[in-house]
């Protein structure tokens, strides 16, 4: 059984970068690199559960705090995992480069993820290396670009409405 009020970090034995967010929630910051290979540590130390992996573009915002030695980059996948268990939450950090949006997949190690990861890549265009079905979810699949880009013009698309019903 895991130790009740040890930090994920301890409890996975990583010597990752952490911090406390704003909730009070345990925040590691991890490189690329090291990204599945914590995310496996965290679910082999009871972090069962990936309960969201979302991305966000900081185009406008390199310059926000992070932890001594974390090099911000444009885009970053957040990733919350969840110990049943333990009652305890982490949160992922993962920093990637506007040049190569590519980050390895959780697919292998949470399958609930594959959703998850298609809306980040449809909607920011963050590559997830190995998925199973690396395609658009939400928008249609001749859509060009990824909406939620801060980059991304802001154009118009015409609303139809059907005729208003007739009195009743």
């Amino acid at each position: 059984m895991a130790a009740v009020g040890a930090s994920a970090a301890e409890l996975a034995g990583l010597s990752e970068t952490s911090s406390i967010g704003a909730s009070g929630q345990e925040v590691l910051h991890v490189t690329r690199e090291r990204y599945l290979e914590v995310a496996g540590a965290l679910r082999d130390a009871g972090f069962e559960m990936c309960a969201d992996l979302c991305g966000v573009d900081y185009l406008r915002h390199l310059d926000r705090p992070l932890p001594e030695g974390v090099k911000p980059e444009r885009f970053e996948i957040v990733v919350n995992l969840l110990s049943l268990e333990i009652h305890q939450r982490v949160r992922l950090r993962v920093q990637v480069p506007d040049s190569d949006p590519v980050v390895p997949t959780l697919f292998n190690l949470y399958p609930g993820t594959e959703n998850m990861e298609r809306e980040a890549f449809d909607l920011y265009g963050v590559c997830f290396e190995g998925h199973p079905d690396h395609t658009r979810i939400l928008m249609p699949d001749d859509w060009e670009g990824h909406p939620l880009r801060k980059d991304y013009s802001v154009g118009r698309v015409p609303v139809q409405f059907k005729q208003a019903p007739g009195p009743r």
